[in-house]
C-alpha cells in the first residue's frame, strides 16, 4: 500500500478541477477517510509490515527505494526502519495522503530521507523516479488498469540487479466473529459478498497471481511468502476503530444491495453511541492473508 488498502482507490484518475464544488469536498472527505483508514492499516499491522521487510531477499542494502502507491506511508516508514541508510521516494495519485506522509517524516527527522511525487501511475507518462534498488508495491498493482504496463515501466526503472516487492492483501480483514452479531449471524460475510462484484468490475486484478504476470514482465521470480494475519483486539485498542472505519467503507459500497434487517444490524454496529456499537465489542480480531511477491530483474 505502504499499506494501501483494497478498499481505498488512492490511485484513481486524478480529480478534474472542473468539477462541482460539492463533488470536490465529497473527494476530499473520501480522501479523509481513506486517510484515516490506511492509517490505522500501519498501525493494526505494523509488525507483519515489518516481517516483509525482513524477509526480502536482498544481495545489498538498498539505498534508494521507491513506494509505488505509498497511501500516507505504511511501507515508506516500515522501508526507512529496515534500511537505515536508504531514501524512498513516495508515489501516489492523492495530494492529501502525501501530505499527511510528508508531516509523519517531519515529525520523524526524516524529512531529509523521503521524497514525494504526485502521480497517476496509469497515466501514460510516469515522472521520472531515479533508478532504484528496490521498487516496493504494497496494495497498489490491484488498483491500476494497465498493471503488465507498470510493471514492464519498473523493470525498465530498476538499477541492474534490483528487486521488486509486490504485496497484496488476499481480502480485506475480517473482525467479528462467524456467530455475530447476535441478531444477524454470518453479517460480515454478507456484507463482503454484497461488494464482491464490485470490486470484480472496477479492480479485475485483486486477488491475482502476479507471478506469472512478473515473469512475463521480464522479472524473474525470487520468492513468494503468504503470512497470515491473525490478531486477538485485546492487543491493540485500534482494532475497534480500523473494524469500525472499514465497516464503515463497505457499508458505502454493500448498502444497496443488502436487505433490510442486514442494514439496520450493520447500522446498530456502526453507531458508535449504541450498546451494540462494535467498539465495544470485546471479541474483534483482524483476519486475514497478505502475500509478497519479490522478483529480480531476468
Amino acid at each position: 500500500m505502504t499499506n494501501a488498502h483494497p478498499h481505498t482507490h488512492h490511485h484513481g484518475a486524478q480529480h478534474d478541477h472542473h468539477q462541482h464544488d460539492h463533488q470536490h469536498d465529497h473527494h476530499q472527505q473520501d480522501d479523509a477517510g481513506q486517510a484515516e483508514i490506511l492509517d490505522l492499516d500501519a498501525e493494526v499491522l505494523g509488525e507483519h509490515i515489518a516481517s516483509i521487510t525482513a524477509w526480502l531477499p536482498l544481495k545489498t542494502s538498498p539505498r534508494h527505494i521507491v513506494d509505488l502507491g505509498s497511501g500516507t506511508g505504511a511501507g515508506t516508514f516500515a522501508l526507512l526502519d529496515r534500511f537505515p541508510e536508504a531514501h524512498v521516494t513516495a508515489v501516489d495519485a492523492s495530494p492529501g495522503h502525501l501530505q499527511r506522509l510528508w508531516k509523519k517524516a517531519c515529525a520523524q527527522d526524516a524529512d531529509d530521507r523521503v521524497r514525494t511525487v504526485q502521480a497517476d501511475l496509469d497515466a501514460a507518462d510516469w515522472p521520472d523516479l531515479g533508478t532504484p534498488d528496490l521498487v516496493w508495491a504494497s496494495a497498489s498493482m490491484h488498483h491500476l488498469a494497465d498493471p503488465d504496463r507498470a510493471l514492464r515501466a519498473i523493470h525498465d526503472m530498476l538499477a541492474p540487479g534490483g528487486l521488486l516487492a509486490v504485496v497484496e492483501l488476499a481480502d480485506f480483514p475480517r473482525f467479528l466473529p462467524e456467530n455475530a452479531p447476535e441478531d444477524r449471524p454470518g453479517l460480515e460475510e454478507r456484507c463482503h459478498a454484497a461488494t464482491a462484484h464490485l470490486h470484480a468490475e472496477h479492480m479485475p486484478h485483486r486477488g491475482a497471481d502476479w507471478g506469472p504476470m512478473l515473469i512475463a514482465a521480464g522479472f524473474a521470480l525470487e520468492g513468494k511468502r503468504t503470512i497470515t494475519v491473525d490478531i486477538e483486539g485485546s492487543r491493540n485498542e485500534a482494532i475497534g476503530r480500523y473494524a469500525l472505519s472499514g465497516l464503515q467503507r463497505i457499508r458505502g459500497a454493500a448498502a444497496h444491495a443488502l436487505p433490510a434487517a442486514d442494514l439496520a444490524a450493520l447500522d446498530r454496529l456502526l453507531d458508535t453511541e449504541s450498546p451494540h456499537s462494535i467498539l465495544r465489542r470485546d471479541d474483534l480480531s483482524v483476519r486475514t492473508e497478505r502475500t509478497v511477491w519479490a522478483a529480480r530483474l531476468s
